[in-house]
C-alpha cells in the first residue's frame, strides 16, 4: 500500500469516528429532548441511528445508501403522521440524511442527482407538516437551508474529484506519448547490433567461415535482447493505467547530480561497486527518472534541505534505488509526494516499477526529511 492510499485511507477513517460521534451526540441529545414531550421517544432514537448507520457506511455505495435514507425518512414521515408520532426526520436523521445527501450528489450520474436533490427536498418539507402551524415556515426554511449547503458541498466535492481525475488522465497521457516517441529508442542499440553483425556474417562468410558460428551467436543474443525489451516496454504502451516514460539510463545520473549542484542543496552521489552496470534500457531509464524526480521536488519543495543522498545499489534482489534528503520536518507539508499537494510525477513512476514487477515508496524519514526509495527486479534474476 502506497503512501497516498494510507493517507487517503487514514483520513477517511478520521472523519468516519468525527462523524459517529458528533451523531452520536446530537441523536442522544435528540432523544431526550424528544423524551420530555412525548411518550414515542424510542421512534425518534431508532429512525435516527438507522439512518446514522447508513451515513457512516456511505462508502461502499453513496447513491444507494443516499436512496434508502431517503426512502427510510419518507417511511418514517408517514408512520409519524398516521400514528401520530414525533415528525421525521428528527435533528438526527436530519443530520445524516445532509451527510447521505452530499455522498450521493457527489457520485451520481446527472439524473440520479437532481432526483436525490428533489427527493430530500420533498422528504423534509412533508416531514414539516405535522408541525403547529407557527413552526411549519421555520423549520421548512431551516431544512432547505441544510440540504442546500448538502448539495453545495457535494457538487464542490465532485468538481474537486473530476479536476483530480483530469489531471491525473493528462498526466498518463503525456507521459504514454513520451514513451511511444522513445520507443524506438529503447531496442535500436540491439536492432542496430544485428544489422552490423548480419552485414558482418555476410562479408566474413567466405573469407573467415570460422568466425560465423560467434556472429550468428552474436546476432542471435541481440536479437533476444530487443524481443525482450520490445515485450516490457509494449506492455507499458497497452497497460491503460501506465504513466511512465523512458529517459537516459544511469550512466548520467553523475551530469544529473552534476545540474542540480547549481539550483539546489548538495547531493552526494552512491553507487554500486564495480564497472557500469548491464542494465535493461527500460530498468536504466526508471532508474534514472526516479532520482531526477525525486531531486527535482527536493529543488522545489523543500528549501531548507541541507543535503541529499542518492542511493544506487546492484545486488542479487535486483536495482534498489533511495533517494533522501535532510529537510526539517516543518517543510514537508507541502511536499508534492503528498495527495494535497499534486506531484503526478511520483504515479507516473511507481506505475511504471510496477510494470516492471518492481515497487516505489514514499514517505517523511524516520527523523526528518522525504525518503523515496524503488526496487527494480532485473530480468534475468527474476526468471532465475
Amino acid at each position: 500500500m502506497n503512501v497516498s492510499h494510507r493517507i487517503a485511507t487514514r483520513t477517511e477513517a478520521i472523519s468516519n469516528l468525527v462523524l459517529a460521534l458528533v451523531l452520536a451526540a446530537v441523536l442522544a441529545a435528540d432523544a431526550t429532548v424528544t423524551a420530555a414531550r412525548h411518550d414515542n421517544w424510542r421512534f425518534e432514537l431508532a429512525v435516527g441511528a438507522v439512518v446514522g448507520v447508513l451515513a457512516l457506511c456511505r462508502g461502499r455505495n453513496r447513491l444507494w445508501a443516499a436512496t434508502a435514507g431517503l426512502v427510510i425518512c419518507a417511511v418514517a414521515g408517514v408512520a409519524s403522521d398516521v400514528a401520530r408520532l414525533p415528525s421525521q426526520p428528527g435533528v438526527a436523521a436530519t443530520l445524516a440524511l445532509l451527510v447521505l445527501g452530499a455522498a450521493g450528489v457527489r457520485v451520481a450520474a446527472r439524473l440520479p442527482a437532481v432526483l436525490v436533490a428533489a427527493a430530500g427536498v420533498a422528504v423534509l418539507v412533508a416531514g414539516r407538516v405535522g408541525l403547529r402551524g407557527e413552526y411549519i415556515t421555520g423549520f421548512v426554511f431551516l431544512g432547505m437551508l441544510a440540504w442546500g449547503g448538502a448539495l453545495a458541498s457535494g457538487a464542490w466535492l465532485r468538481l474537486l474529484d473530476i479536476r483530480r481525475r483530469l489531471a491525473i488522465d493528462t498526466a498518463r497521457r503525456d507521459e504514454r506519448l513520451e514513451l511511444a516517441r522513445e520507443l524506438h529508442d529503447v531496442v535500436a542499440h540491439h536492432v542496430a547490433g544485428i544489422v552490423v553483425q548480419a552485414q558482418a556474417a555476410r562479408i566474413v562468410a567466405a573469407k573467415r567461415p570460422d568466425t560465423l558460428d560467434a556472429t550468428l551467436a552474436g546476432i542471435e543474443s541481440a536479437g533476444s535482447d530487443a524481443l525482450a525489451a520490445m515485450r516490457r516496454v509494449v506492455s507499458l504502451l497497452r497497460d491503460p493505467g501506465d504513466a511512465g516514460g523512458v529517459t537516459p539510463g544511469p550512466g548520467q545520473l553523475s551530469a544529473l547530480v552534476g545540474r542540480f549542484a547549481g539550483h539546489g542543496p548538495a547531493v552526494q552521489l552512491n553507487l554500486s561497486a564495480g564497472s557500469q552496470p548491464r542494465w535493461p534500457p527500460e530498468v536504466a531509464a526508471t532508474v534514472y527518472r526516479v532520482v531526477q524526480e525525486a531531486l527535482t521536488n527536493v529543488v522545489l519543495h523543500a528549501p531548507d534541505a541541507g543535503s541529499v543522498t542518492v542511493t544506487v545499489r546492484d545486488d542479487r534482489s535486483g536495482v534498489t534505488v533511495e533517494v533522501t534528503d535532510d529537510a526539517p520536518r516543518r517543510t514537508l507539508g507541502g511536499s508534492p509526494w503528498l495527495p494535497s499537494g499534486g506531484g503526478h510525477g511520483l504515479i507516473g513512476m511507481r506505475e511504471r516499477a510496477q510494470a516492471l514487477g518492481g515497487t516505489l515508496q514514499a514517505g517523511p524519514g524516520p527523523d526528518a526529511g522525504w525518503v523515496v526509495a524503488a526496487t527494480l527486479p532485473l530480468p534475468a534474476r527474476r526468471n532465475a
